[in-house]
């Protein structure tokens, strides 16, 4: 062993002690370690910031941004408020009721998102939902978020953008034998053991205890707060085709309060009230049932399309909620809408008084101390008038109050990127790259949005760990290794070689991070693949598997940490899952991998 490759080991080796003992973030100890590698000379500086232009970084941020938009876009929402009533007619619906239905039946639609997307955004579409269902059957939360969990990774290895893994071996392939994998090639051994880890999932969900008691987010408490606000009827409104019981189907979740008509008005309307296009719609509900009951009512905000916040378009207009403080000059004052929009061009929507409803017009109503009300304006223009009128923001979450979704232009773009990439007409980078542009150029997110969709740790952490993985590889650490393992493998069939390397990725990665594991293992995995005398292709496969399989801790994936707070799951629940589903895929895996991939 040389002395440069004698400073590589030494860099991986206290990198990996490092993520391991957990008390600095990941993407801290990974610039760290770049940085060392540049001092100590194993990593030169000329190439220290490769990874940050890497195709890898690209591919990555890309496809969470197209996946935030297919999130965003509300397309899973709106299939199933359309399939539910079908549902109901067929008599589905009660079956269910029970977990013995609800764990198959959720965990199979995050598995299919998965394949789509991003494994993490697709766990993220269909969480609310699991969670509804838990409040309304009493489901122990606990029996069904981890098995999505579960399931979300195992769909992430069916194509080249499910999980981060595969994006960085495909690579790796790439700068090994000049061709990288395609974005089906993981489709038959991701989809066969998919297949296997849903069956056992359908059962293996009983390991799971019932007791555990999840503790809900702050974003998922003030889903709870009832915003009174105001809704036109739009022009031309036809007479006679719009009722109050009419309106009460189209938004079951939100009460109408009362009607203002020419200046007076009529409380709590009966079922057989006509609305009139000029009347104005007071109703109550929560921000979520509020723009669902808009967009299926066909209404409108009263004042969203004032020349104020016309004006604002091009800065970014978003909703914020906020707490009116002791001493705010909103407090008991009756024009306090009237002066939020004169003196800063921002509109009050809406009020939410803890546990009582707000009847008067929200552009009348005396606003109390600890009133919650709901403001739209450009960032720079809130934030003035939350400093300005002494309010507390709120804990920042997606509201899209009145907005029209675009349901389904990020699904046909991610389908038109993945159609380019798959029949190999374009670049993986190059289609994905074009896939989010697109999108951003089309609103289905706007840049804000975007940027906070790029998951900046990762990429960072993604972009500086590439060098200092290559220095292994650049000091010949690999070949030694490599040796040694062929040392201890040679006399293996390859078979019991490729489980090896799996076994290996899947121990390491619940510790180390499935993309570190990944720029780690696949360089090893593909010289010992050589010196065995065998095609690199099963070994960066099982790489692949062993990283994206990480049933084992809730640290490790971010989908397991995901469910760990709303199910109240503990760090030992998860071996009771996630250990027998490991070895099921250490098991399965190897002779999969060697049937499509031979030696």
């Amino acid at each position: 062993m040389t002395l440069q490759q004698g400073l590589a080991f030494g860099l991986v080796g206290l990198t990996i002690l490092a993520f391991v003992w957990g008390r600095f973030r990941y993407d801290l100890v990974a610039v760290v370690a770049l940085l060392a590698g540049m001092v100590i000379g194993v990593v030169p500086p000329e190439a220290a910031f490769d990874g940050f232009r890497n195709d890898i970084v690209i591919i990555i941020a890309a496809a969470l941004i197209v996946s935030a938009a297919f999130a965003r876009s509300g397309l899973i929402e709106w299939v199933l408020a359309g399939v539910l009533p079908y549902l109901v007619l067929a008599g589905v619906l009660p079956y269910l009721k029970t977990e013995r239905t609800q764990v198959p039946v959720l965990t199979t639609v995050v598995t299919l998102l998965s394949m789509m997307s991003k494994n993490v955004g697709a766990l993220a579409i269909m969480l609310p939902v699991a969670m509804q269902l838990t409040r309304n059957t009493g489901t122990p939360p606990s029996r069904l978020l981890m098995p999505m969990a579960a399931g979300a990774m195992a769909g992430g290895m069916v194509t080249l953008v499910g999980t981060s893994p595969n994006i960085i071996v495909a690579q790796i392939r790439e700068d090994m034998t000049g061709a990288p994998f395609s974005m089906f090639d993981y489709a038959p051994v991701g989809l066969a053991l998919t297949a296997i880890v849903l069956v056992f999932l359908a059962f293996g969900y009983r390991l799971l205890p019932r007791d555990r008691v999840g503790t809900a987010s702050l974003s998922a408490s003030l889903e709870k707060n009832a915003y009174s606000t105001e809704l036109r009827a739009p022009e031309p409104w036809a007479p006679g085709k719009m009722t109050i019981s009419a309106l009460e189907a189209a938004g079951p979740d939100v009460r109408i309060l009362k009607i203002v008509r020419d200046g007076r008005s009529i409380t709590a309307p009966r079922g057989n009230v006509v609305v009139r296009s000029s009347d104005v719609i007071m109703a109550e509900g929560s921000a979520q049932a509020l723009g669902a009951f808009i967009q299926a009512a066909q209404l409108t905000l009263r004042g969203s399309d004032s020349p104020a916040i016309k004006d604002q378009r091009s800065e970014d207009v978003h909703l914020a909620e906020a707490v009116i403080n002791l001493g705010s000059p909103l407090i008991d004052r009756p024009s306090a809408a009237t002066e939020v929009h004169g003196r800063f061009g921002v509109n009050l929507l809406g009020v939410s008084r803890s546990g009582r409803s707000v009847t008067a017009q929200v552009g009348r109503a005396r606003l109390k101390q600890g009133d919650i009300i709901l403001l739209q304006g450009s960032e720079g223009r809130l934030s003035q008038a939350m400093r300005d009128l002494e309010l507390l923001p709120l804990a920042e979450r997606q509201l899209t109050l009145g907005e029209a979704p675009r349901r389904f232009m990020p699904a046909l773009v991610l389908g038109l990127a993945m159609l380019l990439v798959g029949f190999q007409l374009v670049p993986v980078a190059a289609a994905f790259f074009g896939a989010a542009v697109l999108i951003l150029m089309l609103g289905g997110l706007t840049m804000k949005e975007a940027y906070r969709a790029l998951d900046g740790p990762l990429l960072v952490l993604i972009a500086a760990l590439i060098p200092v993985s290559e220095a292994i590889q650049t000091t010949g650490g690999d070949d030694l290794i490599a040796s040694l393992l062929s040392g201890l493998f040679g006399a293996m069939p390859g078979l019991l070689a490729v489980g090896a390397l799996m076994l290996v990725s899947m121990a390491v990665t619940p510790f180390l991070n499935n993309a570190a594991t990944v720029l780690i293992m696949a360089p090893i995995g593909a010289t010992l693949a050589l010196q065995l005398g065998y095609r690199p292709d099963p070994f960066l496969m099982a790489v692949a598997v062993g990283a994206a399989c990480d049933f084992l801790t809730p640290i490790g994936h971010q989908c397991n940490t995901i469910v760990m707070r709303p199910a109240g799951y503990r760090f030992e629940d998860y071996p009771r899952l996630g250990a027998p589903l490991s070895l099921l895929v250490l098991l399965a895996g190897p002779p999969l991998i060697l049937t499509f991939w031979p030696l």
